[in-house]
């Protein structure tokens, strides 16, 4: 792998303008291919095999005027009037609607009996003239602009409401992603002490993102892309894409400081740090991808698009970054903000040398007391409650949330999760003759208000009707209410609808959790082992992580679940945990942290080896890698929570739970848990067992040809001397 690094690098040195011309030729050929060809986003969260899924199977083959999209224009009389008040108004505003582009029809709320008992609220269904998928979000993006600037008068609110509007939403833009960066500049520019040097990660982690963002939208040309999938892909392609220039330009500015040419500092800088970026990025990658284990299309297309941005993020890194840093040359130290020089710290002197022989000496209360720490924090997780939101859970100026709060108000909470029921009439367990048995049997279960009149397709082989709930879709009850409908229905008859998805999609992630876990665990654990040719190395990885994991879930459940401190984030108050926000952070994270234990853990080792001394290979290890750790981490959880800023509740939970674990990860686990456990294991941390070392592929990372010195100025970044990936 080193010399596959050191060769990609150095290639891309001697001809940096043609690594750069090639840059820019890919980019515009991906991003050409992909505004002609590139599909677009919508989120497939049916679980393959279900009763939803299947019910939403045979309404696309046999029903097609059922499986089309619907929306619902909600309107609502104001100043204590009715709607019989403002019939030529609502009027006026259907017929505008219903020239928007995909509206194929609009039915008059007051032909079809849609309004409130009290004459106050009524609502217009929209049938378009495709399946929701086929449509596309940005269709919708029109539809809401449409609705929302309809001509009406002031005494009457007209919003465009449903679950397809809700589920297609455009998420609003903010500058909290700027800000992010911003704050990750100062950041830099203290590490370096250099502006060029801070601007190069800045650069180079958008261009890795840019890139990626064309090739997402092409592979939405060959398959489902949640709508979501450049947002999380994006979260977690700037974090690792400065995070893995940083790292090089560390040890580049270091070796040049120890008085490498920059021909050789370069080359150095990619054998090790580079190295490290292949390695760490490449378990990233595997990670995010396993998300395909589980089955779910939504999954599937976030896993893949996460896993192309940090490819993308380690193939600039890798390639890009050299040919900029030979073209830098010595103007990577231009625009110093730090006129002074300190004086070299010596290893013994450090404060981070320190704090690890403190730790060694005590590494029981260190051990017992983080331990401790990280129970706490993730004792919540053991009461969380995950579910999918709904339009009740969007924020309160959004269209779709006005029209979910009217039709409450006008018709109760069960009218926003309707149970789409399909009889499959072509099977022999129920007959058009036991139609109307089924829906009284239906009618009759508790949680049931009321069954809509059976609708029958064209060749006459599929009935659906509809059936509502007395609860939200978000809430257990409905779930349970569901349960029940199903257990009295016959085989060939199935129920659909957005709680009924989310159930199975959550019932699929129950059975296939196990697989996907294990085989994250498993891959970073032969892959430590390979490394570090260690059994104690990846066992404590993988329970350290688990534990940091364990408390980013801990802190999700009592922020968003229990609503501590809700309303600093923007919330209205308790907020559900978005299911698959929970499983996406887990491969994210669990790859993440990988960084962090090959840079520490390969620098202990490396002093290890050359002092046999236990104690003193971690304070040595500490030494040499605290700082670069602590800014890293620092970058990646300012980018992390700049998406707290995001209205959207999911990408809220995503940012602070990938933060708080990255905190948790880089200081508790990092600094305080590892060395702790190192020192009491002594030797043991590198035993192997002879069997197992004779039949294992040896991965060899070799060291920089040349050795660096552990002396730096704070330019250079003082005691950046990891050696991240040497034995």
């Amino acid at each position: 792998m080193q010399k596959l690094t050191r060769g990609l690098a150095s290639a891309s040195a001697r001809h940096p303008w043609r690594t750069i011309t090639g840059w820019l030729a890919i980019m515009g050929a991906v991003f050409f291919l992909a505004v002609a060809a590139g599909g677009t986003f919508v989120d497939d969260f049916s679980s393959p095999g279900s009763e939803s899924a299947t019910a939403l199977e045979l309404l696309d083959e046999n029903f097609p005027e059922a499986a089309k999209g619907s929306a619902m224009v909600v309107l609502a009389a104001r100043d204590g009037t009715t709607l019989d008040e403002h019939r030529d108004a609502v009027g006026d505003v259907l017929e505008e609607v219903s020239t928007v582009a995909h509206v194929e029809s609009i039915a008059d709320p007051f032909a079809a009996g849609t309004i409130s008992d009290d004459g106050r609220i009524g609502f217009a269904t929209l049938t378009l003239d495709a399946p929701e998928r086929e449509i596309g979000k940005p269709a919708f993006a029109v539809l809401s602009e449409a609705v929302s600037g309809v001509s009406a008068p002031d005494s009457l609110q007209v919003e465009l409401g449903g679950d397809a509007v809700f589920l297609n939403a455009t998420e609003e833009t903010s500058a909290h992603v700027g800000i992010g960066l911003l704050i990750a500049l100062v950041v830099l520019l203290v590490v370096f002490g250099t502006v060029v040097a801070a601007i190069v990660p800045i650069g180079l982690s958008l261009v890795a993102v840019g890139a990626s963002i064309g090739g997402i939208m092409l592979m939405a040309s060959t398959m489902n892309v949640s709508v979501s999938a450049i947002a999380v892909a994006g979260l977690v392609g700037l974090g690792v894409g400065v995070d893995y220039a940083l790292f090089v330009v560390a040890r580049y500015r270091e070796n040049r400081s120890a008085g490498q040419d920059n021909s050789r500092a370069l080359s150095n800088a990619m054998g090790t740090s580079g190295t490290a970026v292949v390695f760490a990025g490449g378990t990233v990658i595997i990670a995010t991808a396993a998300l395909g284990i589980t089955g779910l299309g939504i999954l599937t297309s976030i896993g893949l698009s996460t896993a192309l941005m940090v490819l993308v993020a380690v193939a600039a890194a890798v390639t890009l970054l050299p040919a900029l840093l030979t073209l830098l040359g010595d103007r990577i130290d231009a625009g110093r903000v730090v006129r002074r020089h300190r004086p070299a710290v010596r290893t013994e002197d450090s404060a981070w040398w320190r704090f690890g022989h403190h730790v060694s000496r005590r590494p029981w209360p260190y051990l017992l007391g983080s331990v401790a720490m990280l129970a706490a924090l993730a004792a919540p997780a053991l009461s969380i409650q995950t579910a999918f939101p709904a339009a009740g859970d969007a924020p309160a100026h959004t269209t779709h949330r006005q029209a979910y709060d009217l039709l409450t108000e006008g018709f109760g909470i069960g009218f926003n999760a309707p149970l789409m029921v399909v009889i499959d009439l072509e099977s022999s367990d129920a007959g058009a003759s036991d139609v109307a048995a089924v829906s009284a049997a239906i009618a009759d279960v508790p949680g049931i208000v009321s069954v809509g009149e059976p609708q029958t397709s064209a060749d006459g082989g599929t009935v659906v009707l509809s059936a509502l709930p007395d609860a939200g879709p978000a809430d257990a009850e409905t779930s349970a209410t569901i349960q029940r409908v199903r257990s009295v229905i016959p085989d060939n008859t199935y129920v659909s609808g957005i709680t009924a998805i989310t159930d199975d999609l959550n019932s699929q992630l129950r059975k296939t959790l196990p697989l996907f876990v294990g085989a994250v665990i498993g891959i970073s654990f032969l892959l430590l082992m390979l490394v570090f040719r260690s059994v104690a190395v990846p066992l404590k990885a993988a329970v350290m992580n688990l534990l940091s994991i364990g408390a980013a879930y801990g802190v999700l459940v009592a922020v968003f679940q229990w609503g501590w401190g809700a309303e600093l984030l923007g919330l209205e108050g308790p907020t559900p945990i978005t299911s698959i926000i929970v499983v996406i952070m887990f491969p994210i994270l669990f790859g993440l942290s990988m960084d962090y234990e090959v840079f520490l853990l390969s620098r202990i080792r490396e002093e290890y080896a050359s002092t046999g001394d236990s104690a003193e290979s971690v304070a040595r290890g500490l030494a040499g890698t605290g700082r670069i750790i602590t800014s890293a981490a620092l970058i990646m959880i300012v980018v992390f929570l700049s998406f707290v800023a995001s209205p959207v509740p999911s990408l809220k939970m995503l940012g602070l739970g990938l933060a708080t674990a990255i905190a948790i990860d880089a200081t508790l686990v990092r600094m305080v848990l590892v060395p702790a456990t190192m020192s009491l294991l002594g030797d043991a941390n590198w035993w192997l067992p002879r069997w197992l070392d004779r039949i294992l592929p040896v991965m060899d990372i070799e060291r920089a040809e040349e050795p660096v010195s552990g002396q730096t100025d704070v330019g250079a970044v003082a005691a950046h001397t990891e050696e991240l990936v040497s034995r």
